[in-house]
């Protein structure tokens, strides 16, 4: 799951909400202009109700964000109520900063209370609405969070039997020429199966390369001198975590649809870079010496693509195509996040 899906006071911190919040305090000060007062100017009555609004809007987005980590500790419905608490005392410090600091005449010093019990109750109102609006966001981000889990178990569905046959396959024919090859492929299999049967989820990256070695060897067994795998990564992998079952289709994509047709076999490249602050994982296969049918060959793409965007929150993504004459899948998963768009082509 996202960490936004974890953290609901992270969405506060978005560029758009941080920008709807603007938006919404000026349009607050226009209503409080128009409003009956005793500064006839308009315009500088706006200016004045603006600039106390932003202070306590974006103030209270600052301390938000600085009592961040004690705040996700709490409940969610904790979190609201903390929030609505620390607006209202930012907007009880900016009205008391406001008549301590702005020279005022006498007939205005003697209405202070009324002023600021109009600006307290002002604030109240707009808290509650604001309290109600989170909380109707993050009912909303739930149940969000929760179909896409339920389509994510769906797709998984689909697969499995896609994923079994194929590699049942496998084992039958080396029972009888290779009984010990053949235990070898079903004990890869069920490693392959016990992470596919966990659900949607992360897993350590080094993990899920090995998921994708266990089954190059698997086909390795089969096709013998006609897939040839060449294997590079860095010495050290960074300590992250990728959407089970991610990459492990796209190499599966890449034998079966690539390399199998061809008549003499092909090269399987799969290459672990670290690029900036993202790891990179691509997998480069030679082409099938004819087109192949397009029915079922987007299955396990499809599956590396939706687990990447759902699992990453949009801070990853899988890409698809054809490049110097060969056909490449990307991974790429930022490495100061947890985990994603994803925007490709099908294959």
């Amino acid at each position: 799951m996202s960490p936004t899906a974890t953290r609901p006071l992270d969405a506060l911190f978005r560029p758009q909400a941080i920008v709807a919040t603007i938006l919404v305090g000026e349009a607050l000060a226009i209503l409080l202009a128009l409003a009956p007062a005793r500064i006839a100017d308009r315009l500088v009555l706006f200016g004045l109700v603006s600039l106390a609004v932003q202070w306590v809007s974006l103030g209270t987005l600052a301390l938000l964000y600085l009592l961040r980590a004690p705040l996700t500790r709490l409940p969610t419905a904790r979190q609201a109520w903390a929030a609505f608490g620390i607006f209202l005392a930012m907007s009880a410090l900016v009205s008391w900063g406001g008549i301590l600091l702005v020279e005022v005449a006498d007939p205005l010093a003697e209405a202070r209370p009324a002023f600021l019990l109009r600006w307290t109750g002002i604030a109240v109102v707009v808290g509650l609405l604001g309290l109600l609006a989170y909380q109707n966001y993050w009912r909303a981000r739930q149940l969000a969070v929760r179909a896409k889990q339920l389509e994510l178990e769906a797709l998984q569905a689909r697969i499995r039997p896609h994923f079994l046959f194929n590699t049942l396959n496998t084992g039958a024919a080396l029972v009888h020429a290779h009984p010990d090859e053949a235990e070898r492929v079903l004990l890869d299999l069920a490693d392959l199966f016990r992470t596919a049967l966990r659900g949607p989820q992360e897993i350590p990256l080094t993990e899920e390369l090995a998921l994708a070695r266990r089954y190059l060897d698997i086909e390795a067994l089969r096709l013998g001198p006609r897939l040839v795998v060449r294997w590079q990564q860095p010495p050290e992998l960074p300590d992250i975590e990728v959407p089970a079952l991610s990459i492990q289709p796209l190499v599966e994509n890449a034998v079966r649809h690539g390399i199998e047709p061809r008549r003499g076999g092909g090269t399987l490249d799969l290459h672990v870079r670290i690029v900036g602050d993202a790891i990179e994982v691509v997998v480069e296969n030679d082409l099938p010496d004819a087109a192949p049918p397009a029915s079922g060959h987007a299955i396990g793409l499809a599956s590396s693509r939706r687990r990447v965007d759902a699992l990453t929150n949009g801070s990853g993504r899988v890409e698809s195509g054809l490049e110097q004459g060969r056909y490449v899948a990307r991974v790429v998963v930022p490495i100061a996040e947890r985990g994603g768009p994803a925007q490709a082509t099908t294959r």
